[in-house]
């Protein structure tokens, strides 16, 4: 036979209250942790993608509109959910001439949206961002 003691009583029901909450909490953690992560590997995907596409082209208009457009491509693709994204490409080698060394760069910053998640200390929204160059094609032609 088990003798309960009168103030244990209820015990478990004050465990469950204090716990709950902090598990939830751990668990939202690990979600955003995750959601950077696979957002931040998500923009050097894009940004590698948006300055190969830039380093082909003939012009630096070109290659601002290749690598604009092939960073928006490659994260709709990917369905990361930001709100905003910013494309900025450097294209100042774009005035070396053919056939000397240059690189061209590509910045993207993502508004991630992480109103859903709902963690105490962690924001509604946070901007995350990558870079990438690629080598200039030394025989293109204007």
């Amino acid at each position: 036979m088990i003798h309960r003691r009168c103030h244990e009583r209820g015990s478990a029901a004050i465990e469950a209250a204090i716990g709950a909450p902090a598990f939830a909490l751990f668990v939202g953690l690990i979600i955003a942790g995750g959601r950077y992560a696979t957002t931040h590997q998500s923009l050097e995907s894009a940004a590698a993608d948006a300055a190969r596409a830039a380093s082909i082209a003939r012009d630096a208009h070109t290659a601002e509109t290749d690598a604009t457009a092939a960073a928006r491509a490659s994260i709709t693709a990917q369905d990361i959910g930001c709100i905003s994204i910013t494309v900025d490409v450097d294209t100042t080698d774009f005035a070396k001439l053919p056939g000397q060394a240059g690189t061209v760069s590509v910045h993207l910053s993502c508004r991630l949206d992480l109103s859903q998640l709902s963690v105490p200390g962690i924001p509604g929204t946070k901007v995350l961002g990558a870079s990438m160059r690629s080598p200039l094609d030394i025989w293109r032609q204007s």
